[in-house]
């Protein structure tokens, strides 16, 4: 028989408290993981975008584990060892259905690990969101257990890959078939996600304004791209002559560019292009952002063209780049005392003080 201190025995007895009160309730039966996700996911599909992630993630990663556990019963040893579990597990890959789950092969390297765990905190996050609903409901009377369980710490660090302007030429003209070209165009001229670029239509560009309407975005707040002269002539000369209800951007068989659709003539590309190692789709908006900073373009601008609410996700990823930037601004804005007093003394170099210092030595 298990010994309890004080607090595991009022945990244990506020269970019991909660379960008591559901059956005098008449709502019989334990609730579970399941139970909690199914009440999750709806919550999403009826308030939020991210459903579909969300759905994925619950599916894959959650109930095959844990579906049939009473959220009441969660330890932190229970989650913290589904997360480091989670974290070692190959990544999945595409698979048919009727079809055995496919994976890659076991992470290899330290940059392969960091994405897993990457992987598993995004997980965790959904996974806690949905207890934490639960928890609000009245389904479960602590959230203890979860609360104590933290994401793997530096997974989030990716290191930012992007093309250069070289690169991004030679891309674009090994980029096919044609339909593909303009994709890749796209995504340069605007830094738009793929999805984003897929759900354009025609109508969507203003030749007046010289702006792309991205009107479903990943964050769900419409935004006009702004574009260059080179961006603007692009869009007009893909746009001209076509009804405004067409999608902008079409595959060869004339239809609209579906889920993963690009992930083939991507690493095509790349190969042909000799971009090695290869970059993925989503690279291209990187690339946009990167060569933007790095040309002087203020952070905060490029953050709204991007489709952030504020410079923080921009300063993470790409504020290294503009060090010109922040040095002109800090000296432009940083205020100056008047305390240094005018000397006839000459400073001298950080070498001619080793110098001296060698020959005093001696």
């Amino acid at each position: 028989m298990a010994i309890l201190n004080f607090w595991q025995a009022q945990e244990l007895a506020r269970k019991g408290m909660v379960k008591r009160a559901h059956k005098a309730a008449g709502k019989g039966g334990s609730f579970t993981v399941a139970d909690a996700m199914a009440a999750y996911l709806e919550f999403l599909e009826a308030n939020r975008k991210s459903a579909a992630d969300a759905r994925y993630r619950v599916d894959a990663h959650i109930l095959p584990t844990l579906g049939g556990t009473e959220v009441g019963s969660l330890t932190t040893d229970q989650l913290r060892r589904w997360l480091a579990d989670l974290a070692k597990a190959p990544a999945r890959l595409r698979t048919r259905k009727g079809k055995a789950q496919q994976h890659r092969p076991a992470a290899q390297d330290d940059e392969e690990r960091r994405r897993r765990r990457s992987t598993a905190n995004r997980t965790l996050t959904v996974f806690k969101a949905a207890l934490n609903h639960a928890w609000h409901d009245g389904h479960t009377p602590s959230d203890a257990a979860w609360r104590r369980v933290k994401p793997f710490e530096g997974a989030d660090a990716a290191k930012v890959r992007y093309l250069a302007v070289t690169e991004a030429t030679r891309l674009i003209n090994s980029s096919a078939p044609v339909q593909f070209r303009n994709l890749v165009q796209g995504a340069l001229q605007t830094g738009a996600r793929y999805g984003e670029l897929a759900r354009l239509v025609v109508s969507d560009f203003n030749p007046d304004s010289d702006t792309v309407a991205i009107r479903q975005s990943k964050g769900g707040k419409p935004r006009h791209v702004v574009l260059t002269d080179e961006g603007a002539a692009f869009f007009a000369q893909l746009c001209a002559g076509r009804a405004g209800h067409d999608s902008m951007f079409q595959t060869a068989a004339g239809e609209p560019w579906k889920k993963s659709h690009q992930n083939r003539p991507m690493a095509d590309a790349c190969e042909r292009a000799k971009i090695s190692p290869p970059i993925g789709f989503h690279g291209l908006r990187h690339t946009y952002a990167s060569l933007a900073v790095m040309n002087g373009a203020p952070l905060l601008v490029l953050a709204k063209n991007l489709g952030h609410t504020d410079t923080r996700m921009v300063e993470r990823h790409y504020g290294h780049l503009a060090p010109s930037y922040i040095a002109d601004a800090i000296r432009a804005a940083v205020p100056r005392f008047g305390a240094i007093e005018e000397t006839n003394l000459t400073p001298i170099s950080a070498l001619e003080w080793r110098k001296k210092s060698a020959a005093t030595a001696q």
